[in-house]
C-alpha cells in the first residue's frame, strides 16, 4: 500500500494504440502559470492528429491576451488547440468543463489545472492503464515543484502525500470509493456522460462526479508511479482558501450524495461506511473546537478526564500513540530511507492542521447553512525555487474575518494552559499547547502575508494615493492588533492571578485541612483562607434576599444558590476557627476531640466542593464578559477599517484608477 510496495500493486496495462484525447485546461486569471501549462501540454509526446487541446479561459485580466498569443503560436505549429471564451463564469470551473463537453467528441478527456506541469510522456504512460472497459478514471499522483520553498509548502506536500500514497492507493486497490482530485487525471468520455456530466451545485465538482460515476459501476484507478508536478500555495491566505473550498465542498457532497449511496443496493456496506466517513470527515474540525473550548472549563471544575485515573501519563501516551506515533509509522513505510527528513516536518504539520480547524469549521457551517457558492480559485505565482518571490505580484489575498477567530482561540488557549497548570493537570498542556500555537501561527502568517496590491495590471506603476493610504491603514492596524492582543493576554493573566488562582489556593488549603489532625496546622490553613477570601469578597457585588434577608456575595450572577455564597463560606470558615480553638483545649485521647476533628474535616470537604462549584463562574463574571465584548469589538472595528480600504481599492480598479 505504500511506496515500498507500489510496483507490486501497479495496475495492469494493455496496448490501446493511440486513442483520441481531448486535454481540457480550465483557467481563470492565472497569468503567472498559464503559459507554462500550455507549453507543457503542447510538448506532450503524442500524435498531433489524436490530441485536441481546449484552453477554457474564463479570465478577465492580462491572462486573456497572454493565452491568445500562446494559442495562436501553437496553431501555427500544427496543433489542434482552441482558445475557448464562453463569456461568463457561470458554474465556475465545473461550468467551463460542462460547456467544453458539449463540443468534445474524443474517447478520453484529460484535465489539468493551471499550476500543473505534465511530463512529455504523460499520455503514453497513463492511457494504457485503461485495461478494462469499466475503468472510467485514471488519477495520477501530484508532485510538488516548490515543496522546499517554505515550511508551509513542506507541510502541504506531506499532507498531500498522505492523501495520495495512503488513502487514494488503498481505495484504488479495493472496491471502496475513490475520488477524482480535479486535475492530473484522464476520464473516459462515456463515463462522464453516463454519470450525468459535470454538476455545478457544489464547490468540489471532481468529488461529486467521481462518486456518481462509481455509483453507476465505473472503476477509478490511482497510479502512484505517474507523478505530475504542481505548485503548492506559498501564501497562507491562499492555502486557507483552498482548504476552505475543499471542506465546504465535501459537506455539500455529503448532503447531495449520501442518501443515494445509502440506498444503493449495488454499493457494498463497507463502501457506504467509507463514503460516509470521507464526505463528512471535516465535521471533526468543529468537534476539535468544541473540545478545545470545553477542556479548560472541565479542568477548572476538577472533572477527572484521565483515561486511567491513577495514571495520568496514560492519557498523554494515548494521544501520542493515536496521533504523532501513528504518523511516524506511516511515514516510515511511505518514504523508506528518506523517512527521517520527512518526520522533521511532522510537528509543523500537527500545528498547521490544528490551526486550520477554525478556517475549516467556518467552511463546514457555510455548507450546513447553505450559503451561496462562489468558487474562489487558489492563486499561484509561478514559484519554483526559494529565490522566487510572490509578495510583489498580483492576486495576493488579504486576511479575512476568520483571522479574528483564530486570534481569539489563541488567547483562549493561552488561558487554558494556565488553567491546566494551576488545576494540577499539566498532562493536558501539550494537547492544548499544540492547538494554541497553531491558532497563533495561522493568524500570524495570515496577517504578515497580507499585501494591498491591485490585481488588474501586470505593468508596474507608481503607488496611488489611495494605495498609500491603504498601506498606512494596514500597518497601523497591525500595530493596533498586536497591542490589543498583548493587552488582552496581560489582562487575562492578571485576571487569573487575582480571581481564579486565589480559589485554587483556597481549595489547596481545604485539602490540607482534610488531611490533617493537628489543630495548629488547621488554624494556619484557615487563616490563609481568610486572607484569600477578603479581596474576593470586596470585588463581588452584594445582594440581599428579600425573603430571608440573607446577605450574599455570589460569583454566580444568574440563578445563584447559597452553596456558592462567599459570605456564607466566610462565616463557615470563621466557625471552623472557633471550633479549632475549642478543640485545642481538649486532650487528643478524648472522644470529643475526635468528634470535633471529624466535624471540621467534613466541613472542609463540603466547602472545598463549594469553591470548586464557584470557580468556573469566576471566568464569566459580568466584568469579564463586558471586557471581552469591548476587546472583540475593537478588533472587529480594525477589521472593518481594513475591509473598507480593500473595497476602495477594488472600486479604484473597476473605474480604472
Amino acid at each position: 500500500m505504500f511506496l515500498a510496495r507500489k510496483r507490486k500493486n501497479t495496475p495492469p496495462t494493455v496496448d490501446l494504440g493511440n486513442p483520441s484525447v481531448t486535454i481540457q485546461l480550465p483557467i481563470y486569471n492565472e497569468k503567472y502559470v498559464a503559459k507554462r501549462l500550455v507549453d507543457a501540454v503542447c510538448n506532450l509526446d503524442y500524435p498531433k492528429d489524436k490530441m485536441s487541446i481546449m484552453v477554457l479561459d474564463d479570465s478577465d485580466d492580462d491572462t486573456v491576451e497572454l493565452l491568445e498569443k500562446t494559442v495562436n503560436y501553437y496553431k501555427t505549429q500544427g496543433l489542434q488547440i482552441e482558445h475557448i471564451r464562453r463569456g461568463t463564469r457561470k458554474g465556475y470551473k465545473a461550468g467551463a468543463l460542462k460547456y467544453a463537453m458539449q463540443i468534445t467528441d474524443t474517447e478520453f478527456v484529460a484535465i489539468f489545472d493551471a499550476d500543473f506541469i505534465p511530463p512529455t510522456w504523460f499520455l503514453k504512460r497513463s492511457i494504457p492503464h485503461f485495461s478494462k472497459p469499466d475503468i472510467g478514471l485514471i488519477q495520477c499522483r501530484w508532485g510538488h515543484v516548490n515543496e522546499n520553498y517554505s515550511t508551509i509548502t513542506q507541510v502541504q506536500a506531506l499532507s498531500l502525500d498522505f492523501h495520495f500514497l495512503v488513502e487514494q492507493k488503498a481505495k484504488s486497490d479495493s472496491h471502496l470509493f475513490m475520488n477524482f482530485n480535479g486535475t492530473a487525471g484522464i476520464w473516459r468520455r462515456d463515463c462522464i456522460e453516463d454519470a450525468g456530466g459535470w454538476h455545478t451545485a457544489t464547490l468540489v465538482e471532481d468529488l461529486d462526479l467521481s462518486y456518481r460515476a462509481q455509483m453507476k459501476g465505473w472503476k477509478c484507478v490511482f497510479l502512484p508511479d505517474i507523478v505530475v508536478d504542481a505548485e503548492l500555495p506559498a501564501q497562507m491566505n491562499a492555502a486557507k482558501r483552498q482548504q476552505f473550498r475543499w471542506a465546504k465542498g465535501s459537506i455539500q457532497c455529503a448532503t447531495k450524495l449520501l442518501f443515494d449511496i445509502t440506498i444503493k443496493r449495488k454499493v457494498a456496506l463497507e463502501a457506504k461506511i467509507q463514503a460516509f466517513i470521507q464526505l463528512t470527515r471535516h465535521i471533526v474540525y468543529p468537534l476539535m473546537l468544541i473540545q478545545f473550548l470545553a477542556l479548560p472549563i472541565l479542568l477548572a471544575g476538577q472533572i477527572n478526564l484521565y483515561v486511567v485515573s491513577f495514571l495520568p501519563v496514560i492519557t498523554l501516551a494515548t494521544y501520542l500513540a493515536m496521533g504523532p506515533g501513528a504518523y511516524i509509522l506511516i511515514i516510515q513505510n511511505m518514504y523508506g530511507k528518506s523517512w527521517k527528513s520527512k518526520v522533521k516536518i511532522l510537528p509543523a504539520l500537527l500545528v498547521y492542521n490544528a490551526g486550520m480547524s477554525v478556517n475549516n469549521t467556518v467552511a463546514v457551517f457555510d455548507a450546513i447553512l447553505g450559503k451561496k457558492n462562489e468558487f474562489l480559485r487558489t492563486p499561484k505565482y509561478g514559484i519554483v525555487s526559494k529565490t522566487d518571490d510572490w509578495q510583489g505580484k498580483a492576486y495576493n489575498l488579504p486576511f479575512t474575518q476568520t483571522t479574528l477567530l483564530e486570534i481569539f482561540f489563541g488567547v483562549y488557549g493561552t488561558l487554558a494552559i494556565f488553567i491546566s497548570i494551576f488545576s494540577n493537570n499539566p498532562m493536558f498542556v501539550p494537547i492544548i499547547g499544540i492547538q494554541t500555537i497553531g491558532f497563533f501561527y495561522i493568524a500570524y502568517l495570515s496577517l504578515s502575508h497580507t499585501k494591498f496590491k491591485r490585481n488588474k495590471s501586470s505593468k508596474p506603476s507608481p503607488m496611488t494615493k489611495k494605495e498609500k493610504m491603504a498601506n498606512t491603514v494596514y500597518k497601523l492596524s497591525m500595530v493596533g492588533i498586536l497591542l490589543i492582543i498583548t493587552f488582552g493576554v496581560f489582562m487575562a493573566v492578571s485576571g487569573y492571578n487575582s480571581d481564579i488562582y486565589p480559589l485554587d489556593r483556597i481549595r489547596g488549603h481545604f485539602d490540607g485541612i482534610i488531611g490533617s489532625s493537628d489543630p495548629d496546622a488547621i488554624r494556619a490553613h484557615l487563616l490563609a483562607i481568610q486572607l484569600d477570601m477578603e479581596p474576593l469578597l470586596e470585588k463581588l457585588p452584594e445582594t440581599t434576599d428579600t425573603h430571608s434577608q440573607i446577605i450574599s456575595k455570589n460569583p454566580v450572577w444568574i440563578f445563584a444558590t447559597e452553596s456558592t455564597n462567599f459570605v456564607r463560606i466566610q462565616n463557615d470558615v470563621n466557625t471552623m476557627l472557633q471550633s479549632v480553638d475549642n478543640i485545642s483545649s481538649i486532650p487528643q485521647d478524648n472522644s470529643a476531640y475526635h468528634t470535633g476533628m471529624l466535624d471540621i474535616n467534613n466541613r472542609a470537604d463540603l466547602l472545598r466542593q463549594n469553591i470548586m462549584d464557584a470557580t468556573p463562574y469566576m471566568y464569566v463574571s459580568i466584568a469579564n464578559v463586558f471586557s471581552s465584548i469591548i476587546w472583540i469589538a475593537v478588533i472587529i472595528g480594525i477589521f472593518a477599517a481594513l475591509k473598507r480600504k480593500r473595497t476602495q481599492l477594488k472600486e479604484s480598479d473597476t473605474i480604472g484608477v
